[in-house]
Formats: C-alpha cells, structure tokens, sequence
C-alpha cells in the first residue's frame, strides 16, 4: 500500500479540521457554548461560540484589549475577560476548543484564567 507523506502543516491542518467537526456534534449534543481560542506569534483571541444559532456570544482579544502582544501575561488577561464575559450573558459551563494547539503556554495561561474567573469545562 502507497504511504502518503503530508507536510507537518498539513496534518495539523487535516487534525484540526477532524477535531473541529467531532466539537461541534458533541456542542450540539451537549448544550453549551464552546469556547475556541485562536493564536498566532503577536496575539491570541478567544471566542464563545454557539453552533446551534451560528452566533458569537462574546469575543475577546489582545487586540480588542489594546494589549501590545499575546504573551502570556494577556493571556491571562483575554482568559479572564472572556470568562467575565460568558458569566453575564449566564454561561457557566463551555466547551474548551484550543483548535490543535498544544495545551501549554499561552493556551494553558488563558484557560487557566478563565477557570479562575469562575468558568468551567
């Protein structure tokens, strides 16, 4: 049987698309909004999704704070706005996405604010 090599950035990409389909039927079966983060090198955002209505609940940014970079200091900071966020509007319990990056750092410094502001998942 042929092998096929796929670049690295391409299984990320092919993994990514496969974790997102399996969060979104469990999001759908479960209820709750999911909460996806989205990193690049200078930022991170964190989004409250809400697949059966297809709407963003609430969103949160280092570009939306006027926070200079990502690291992992605002992280912490998004983490605990999105958090403050999602408990207004009444969610306590989420959907954690990290869209196949790895939980460590800036992902791990986030949603471990957002645990401390009172989230769960």
């Amino acid at each position: 049987m042929k092998r096929i090599n796929f670049s690295r950035a391409k299984q990320r990409a092919l993994r990514s698309k496969r974790l997102h389909v399996k969060i979104r039927n469990l999001q759908l079966a479960a209820n709750k909004p999911v909460l996806v983060i989205t990193k690049t090198n200078a930022h991170i955002w964190a989004q409250l999704i809400c697949y059966n209505k297809n709407i963003t609940l609430a969103s949160s940014s280092s570009v939306q704070l006027d926070l200079q970079n990502g690291n992992k200091d605002n992280a912490r900071l998004v983490g605990a706005d999105i958090a403050k966020k999602a408990l207004a509007q009444g969610f306590k319990q989420v959907i954690f996405n990290k869209n196949g990056a790895k939980y460590h750092g800036r992902i791990k410094a986030l949603a471990d604010a957002a645990r401390e502001a009172g989230l769960e998942f």
